[in-house]
């Protein structure tokens, strides 16, 4: 029957008293019986096993009562095992200390006590000198200088407990009374140990108890924490405070791992640091991380003390000792079989972690990997809503912006060059550079790239660089946190996170102030951001698509606009031909307009005079097809019947005198007399709904710069 060995924390201190000093005691070389112990010796072994529960003073007292009447220089005992070795040494009292076995020992094979337990019999060696059963039992009674040896099976009504031995320094040292008297002795030392093995599994069943209430009340506590928490915080904070309970600790961290990234988020909870600080970084680790050992071998790993030197690249490790922590313990959090992350806890003093320690975390470990996916779960949909409101408000912003028209119109050849090179760069993520005049309709074509890309379900994000103050526009583009600067009351996400996983079209690139030419290149090279006021990286995947109505090339050359940045943008060049090189499309775009403006007015406008439509023809359109819009819309205003009527005054009178192929420098003369002409009509009034950049379909600021390259001022 296998026995629970006695916890290895109670010593005795053998008696050291020698064999020559006993008083009284003459032996001979012979069987010594010596004066036969009284009654009253044995009842006295009695008195002290009923008083007491502690077996090494009832052991002590029966070498002291044998010593001197039967000439017994030691007493041991031996437990039974359930390991195959057999017998473990259990405890020994003896005049010589020094052939004292250690504690928890296995006895050799050849060794008495074996035989005694195999045959459930006595066994008497009268002189080990002379006996060569036992010549290879390593620090047993040979070598400890007995030459007497007796050793009795220690048995109850319902167990066999061990072996009880009794050593003498002198050969032939014990009778057959004397071997009675030991066998007497041995069935109370059976009913002590077998008292003393009772109590003490009583005791250990206790405790374990104990401890396994304990760490239910903590499965509980954290079953509790774990259903009323919200967020990754929530739980780690929670779990770390159940934890407290049972596992002393100062601090307590999560680690996920990211499979995109290929980087640790790591959370840690500080109990000892001043007002419960918790802390976020992220690490990527390295080949021999402590994340990748446990990773590999799926197991706790603990460390009494954590070394850099054994894991000297992971940077998590080295932030560890350096916050001051010397023993760690780390259990992996598996999800449908998975190493998903780790929990870890640190001491600042040194203190191993227990195998029962490392199991109760284990146990949290696994009870929190349901909340951590559930966690995880709810911060992408918080992420996914406030992605969707972000796009929700951009649209929101952009309602009233409609487009010019909901389709490119028209087959000329220019046309249809560009088209073609449209339907080539669009499934790519190559940066588009989209030149031409104003009105030509640039927007248009960058919404037909972004179309027919990849991206298409993700929003094309638009910003005007000219439209925007200069002092706000890094914060329109980059965003800004809360507190950057005065009016910024709340954080706000700048137009390229909004476009993350789409497109950006950046209009008006050539008025981008000098400053952020250069932000906007980094962004552009290493596809990250920085909101104003703010310190974290932000790394995007978006597409760029930029357009401009002014020749980049000329102002790098008149150091107006980086170099860098125009060869960034510069991947794949589009040129928008004007209106007046594609008059073929003229005719398709009046009466798309036409019928377009005459459903939205509900007015039955159905035909185009010929006249009219030669008229159209023949004017050079400096304002292009955004022009050619608002006349139309003008002339279906005013036109009372079926016909489209142009009204005098729309189109100057040189327009129908024009030939098909106009010279630059004539084009510039009719253009600056129509300029003039509308300035004069809107009384000088640049801006707003009955201003002259209306009605001429540009900017303000581009017809500011036009009044300026023409040498157009207002009159005094």
């Amino acid at each position: 029957m296998g026995l629970e060995l006695i916890s290895s924390d109670v010593k005795i201190a053998p008696l050291s008293m020698a064999a020559s000093a006993r008083a009284g005691v003459v032996r001979s070389g012979g069987q010594h019986e010596g004066p036969a112990p009284h009654d009253d010796a044995i009842t006295n072994l009695v008195s002290v096993l009923a008083s007491s529960r502690d077996f090494e003073s009832f052991l002590a007292a029966v070498h002291d009562a044998l010593r001197d009447s039967d000439a017994v220089d030691g007493v041991a005992v031996a437990v039974s095992d359930e390991d195959p070795k057999g017998l473990r040494h259990y405890r020994t009292v003896s005049d010589l200390p020094a052939s004292t076995p250690a504690d928890d020992a296995h006895l050799a094979g050849d060794a008495p006590e074996i035989l005694a337990w195999r045959q459930q019999q006595p066994v008497y060696v009268p002189d080990l000198a002379q006996d060569k059963r036992f010549v290879r039992s390593k620090d047993g009674p040979r070598e400890g200088g007995y030459r007497s040896y007796a050793a009795f099976p220690l048995l109850t009504a319902e167990k066999r407990l061990g072996v009880m031995a009794f050593g003498s320094l002198e050969a032939r040292a014990f009778g057959d009374a004397t071997r009675d008297r030991m066998g007497r002795v041995a069935a109370l030392v059976a009913f002590a140990l077998d008292h003393r093995l009772t109590a003490q599994r009583a005791d250990k069943l206790q405790d374990q108890a104990v401890r396994q209430r304990g760490q239910l009340a903590m499965s509980m506590a954290i079953t509790d924490t774990l259903v009323a928490a919200r967020g990754l915080e929530a739980v780690l904070k929670g779990v770390s405070v159940c934890l407290k309970q049972v596992i002393e600790h100062d601090a307590a961290s999560l680690a996920l791992y990211c499979n995109q990234t290929g980087r640790l988020k790591v959370m840690a909870f500080d109990e000892s640091g001043p007002g419960d600080a918790m802390f976020r970084f992220e690490d990527e680790p390295p080949a021999g991380s402590l994340f990748g050992c446990v990773l590999k071998t799926r197991a706790p790993l603990a460390r009494e003390r954590l070394d850099t030197a054994e894991f000297p690249f992971d940077p998590t490790v080295a932030r560890v000792v350096a916050s001051g922590f010397v023993s760690t313990c780390t259990v992996p959090l598996a999800l449908r079989g998975q190493v998903i992350g780790v929990l870890n806890v640190g001491r600042r003093r040194l203190a191993a972690f227990s195998g029962a320690e490392v199991a109760v975390l284990g146990q949290a470990g696994a009870q929190m990997v349901l909340a951590i996916e559930h966690a995880m779960a709810l911060e992408e949909v918080r992420a996914l809503k406030e992605r969707l409101a972000d796009d929700n408000r951009y649209l929101a912003e952009e309602i009233h912006t409609l487009h010019n028209f909901d389709e490119i119109v028209g087959d000329s050849p220019a046309l249809t060059k560009v088209l073609d090179l449209v339907s080539v760069v669009a499934p790519t993520d190559s940066t588009v550079l989209i030149e031409g005049e104003t009105g030509t309709g640039k927007e248009l074509i960058a919404r037909a790239i972004h179309d027919r890309s990849p991206r298409r379900d993700r929003p094309l994000i638009k910003v005007n660089c000219a439209a925007i103050p200069a002092g706000l526009i890094e914060s329109e583009l980059f965003g800004h946190e809360k507190g950057a600067f005065t009016g910024a009351t709340s954080q706000r996400k700048g137009k390229f996170e909004l476009a993350n996983g789409g497109t950006i079209f950046l209009d008006e690139i050539g008025d981008l102030p000098r400053d952020m030419q250069v932000k906007l290149l980094r962004a552009l090279q290493e596809r990250e951001i920085e909101r104003v006021g703010g310190e974290k990286t932000i790394t995007l995947d978006v597409r760029v698509i930029a357009a401009t109505n002014v020749d980049l090339k000329k102002k790098v050359g008149d150091n107006e606009f980086r170099a860098d940045l125009y060869y960034r943008l510069n991947v794949f060049p589009l040129q928008l031909p004007p209106l007046r090189e594609r008059r073929g499309d003229i005719p398709l775009l009046v009466n798309w307009f036409t019928q377009k403006m005459s459903r939205t007015m509900r007015k039955g406008i159905e035909s185009v005079p010929t006249d009219a439509m030669r008229a159209l023809e023949a004017y050079p359109w400096p304002g292009n097809i955004r022009e050619l819009e608002n006349v139309i819309e003008r002339a279906v205003i005013l036109s009372p019947g079926p016909a489209l009527e142009v009204p005098p005054g729309a189109l100057p009178a040189v327009a129908t005198l024009c030939p098909t192929s106009v010279a630059s420098d004539a084009l510039e003369a009719i253009e600056r007399d129509h300029m003039l002409r509308v300035l004069t009509e809107c009384r000088w009034v640049l801006s707003g709904p009955r201003g002259a950049a209306i009605r001429l379909g540009l900017k303000r600021t581009t017809l500011q710069s036009r009044m300026e390259r023409m040498g157009i001022t207002r009159p005094v």
